[in-house]
């Protein structure tokens, strides 16, 4: 019998034909749900890597799905897709929602508040399933190594996604459903049409966004849709394939070794959800059409025993706790990976945890009776699921913005930041007063301009049109300045922008993270090609529309060092501008740290010694910028090292204002508070007159 006549047997062209299957419960898919949760879990714990295990929970998740959807057409029943979708999310809340809000109360009481503002972000994201567009937006590293700096939250990406196509599959059945109907079409058959297409287009969308930007792709819908898309087509194809009993005993060990082989033998970090992705959704694949053989010698036998489909019972609450009990483990200790013993501890506490949540929350709601009478009970019940994180995250966030608002209220008498250091400077704050920014909103506080970039400051190359931000008028202006570099340079736009605006200036900014301004050389396009394109695009844009001054961080401190160097090639960089009759002024780098500067302060308060490290042991006794006075005539240097460190120590709080917002960076609060002083100090630098 060909594939196509099987597909079509099921059921004829027509509406109305009783079934000729019945769906039979599948012990060994239970079993590859636990192989897969396992793969995941040692795999973050002990190793730091990727598996490849999520990628066989959506295939499987898609082969249940169709087999359910495509039953529900061949017994001629409604697709109900409000029933279905309150159903199933009244079935996968409960168990999510108990972890979002264990995991929002240990990170309250274990981890620094200067992390609270992300993981309520998070928080929301996870709840809502769009946590996977979260992390994507802000370019987080799903591979770093130190597990104890990432968001509790993180392992969601994965059932947002899933939520997502949980959403969207079902619409595609309904939809194929109405056309088989209305034009007497095979479903299955026009279902494998659209399901190869939606496999294709996402394989080599997959493939492509995955070599040009592998960290964004890992969390992207449409780079994951083909793994679903195999699933759906597994499941589709299954019935019309007539595999000896040898044939599927040999494939299901081939899959089974194939796939718990995946993280072992492939560079998962590098390559991932691209082509490599194939390789562990095949070998499940291969697993389910082995099927089972009946025979002693299958794979079916091991992945059917006991423990194994108890295991997989469990394994959704397994997933969501393995990640939560890791990451706040490993802060609460101050360790960046688990060893033997304690990864042992952190598998068996969220083992135990997934048991419980599984055994007293999940399966009560889900065999709950109340809700399958109607409509309106099941969307309460689901709302009621909502409501138990949704009112505790209001309650923080609405406590958070009044805190903060008070605070602000006060801040011109209580926060006077770097005017504290200023001679005779007289503290006149409140007792009492409370450190701004607050410590929950520090992650947020960078420097920024007004908005993009416009009329003639807008650049013609797409490659840095997206960096350019501006504030000051568009039109004549007073004087135009050009703020280049990497995130150490965009701090100082809290400065030099409202300096610059109460002058009728315009400042603008080409900033890349983590690209310093420095001249072509063949060591950077070897070690940051990025960086390199990205300087020559903004020179090309510099001398079609040469700005009045240009801005560069000019030193680079070392962490909790005083090998203070000057930025590389800045004497070459500097004199090409002047030679454009560009002014230059270089700043000198701020201190870093070799550990996080706001979080010692939250945890260990502003008068620990810990939080207030002696300058000399930070910074070059004198700054590396003095090698170049009088060298490059029109590159003036601006020092604010003073108002950061009091001539013996650099703490982590000045004027009740935190100086930092992590290990290097400082926060946009500080830096505006130091901006009239940095103001006069340009101004005497360059020889600018005042307008």
């Amino acid at each position: 019998m060909s594939v196509a006549r099987a597909l079509a047997s099921p059921r004829r062209s027509g509406a109305g034909v009783a079934p000729t299957r019945k769906s039979k419960y599948r012990p060994e898919i239970q079993g590859l749900r636990s192989l897969a949760v396992l793969m995941v879990v040692s795999y973050h714990v002990w190793f730091g890597r990727v598996s490849g295990g999520v990628d066989v929970f959506l295939l499987i998740s898609a082969f249940l799905m169709t087999l359910q959807f495509v039953g529900r057409y061949e017994q001629n029943r409604p697709m109900a897709l409000i029933k279905h979708w309150l159903h199933l999310f009244r079935r996968l809340l409960p168990a999510a929602v108990t972890v979002i809000a264990a995991t929002l109360a240990a990170s309250y009481l274990l981890l620094p508040r200067t992390r609270w503002l992300d993981i309520v972000d998070q928080a929301w994201a996870s709840l809502f399933y769009y946590e996977n567009a979260l992390l994507q937006s802000r370019a987080v590293d799903y591979y770093a190594t130190d597990h104890s700096l990432a968001s509790p939250f993180q392992h969601f990406w994965s059932l947002s996604i899933q939520g997502q196509v949980f959403i969207l599959w079902p619409l595609i059945f309904a939809g194929a459903a109405f056309l088989a109907k209305k034009y007497r079409l095979h479903y299955r058959i026009l279902l494998c049409y659209v399901f190869a297409g939606v496999f294709l287009v996402s394989l080599v969308y997959s493939i492509i966004f995955t070599i040009t930007n592998q960290a964004q792709a890992y969390f992207d819908t449409g780079a994951r849709l083909w793994e679903f898309a195999l699933g759906t087509l597994v499941a589709l194809v299954l019935p019309g394939l007539r595999i000896p009993r040898a044939g599927r005993i040999v494939l299901g060990w081939l899959g089974i070794v194939a796939m718990l082989s995946c993280g072992i033998l492939l560079n998962v970090q590098a390559a991932f959800p691209g082509v490599a992705a194939l390789w562990p959704t095949l070998a499940a694949a291969s697993i389910i059409a082995a099927g089972q053989t009946g025979s002693r010698f299958g794979v079916d036998r091991i992945l059917s025993t006991g423990p194994l489909v108890r295991l997989g019972d469990n394994s959704y609450a397994l997933y969501l706790w393995h990640w939560p009990v890791l990451v706040i483990a490993l802060a609460a200790t101050g360790r960046d990976h688990a060893g033997p013993i304690s990864g042992t501890v952190i598998i068996v506490v969220a083992m135990g945890l997934a048991f419980l949540t599984t055994k007293f929350i999940e399966k009560p709601w889900r065999e709950w009776q109340w809700p399958e009478a109607n409509r309106r009970r099941s969307f309460i019940a689901v709302a009621a699921c909502l409501l138990a994180v949704v009112v505790p995250l209001t309650g923080i966030q609405v406590q958070q913005h009044l805190a903060t608002t008070a605070a602000q209220a006060a801040a011109e008498r209580n926060n006077p930041g770097a005017q504290a250091l200023l001679p005779g400077f007289v503290d006149r704050s409140d007792g009492d007063a409370a450190i701004l920014p607050a410590a929950e909103q520090l992650p947020a506080d960078w420097a920024t301009l007004s908005g993009p970039c416009t009329g003639g400051l807008e650049p013609e190359d797409d490659a840095i049109r997206d960096t350019c931000s501006q504030s000051g008028p568009s039109e004549d202006p007073v004087r135009s300045v050009l703020v280049l570099g990497d995130s150490h340079a965009q701090q100082w736009l809290a400065a030099i922008g409202k300096f610059g605006e109460e002058q009728g200036w315009t400042v603008y900014a080409m900033l890349k993270g983590g690209c310093q301004v420095q001249p072509a050389t063949p060591e950077l396009e070897e070690t940051n090609p990025d960086c390199k394109s990205y300087n020559d695009a903004v020179a090309e844009q510099i001398t079609r529309n040469p700005p009045d001054a240009i801005m560069v961080v000019g030193t680079a401190a070392a962490p909790s060092s005083p090998a203070e160097v000057l930025t590389p090639g800045l004497e070459e960089s500097a004199r090409a501008w002047t030679d454009q009759g560009i002014d230059v002024v270089a700043i000198r780098d701020n201190p870093r740290f070799d550990f996080n500067m706001a979080d010692c302060v939250v945890t260990k308060g502003e008068d620990s010694p810990d939080c207030r490290p002696a300058q000399a042991n930070l910074l070059a006794a004198e700054s590396p910028l003095a090698a170049l006075d009088g060298k490059v005539p029109g590159l003036a240097f601006v020092d604010m090292t003073d108002l950061i460190c009091d001539g013996t120590y650099c703490p982590g709080v000045v004027g009740n204002t935190f100086v930092y917002l992590d290990n290097n960076h400082l926060t946009r609060t500080y830096v505006a508070s130091m901006s009239s002083v940095f103001g006069e100090r340009l101004m005497a630098a360059t020889g600018w007159k005042d307008q």
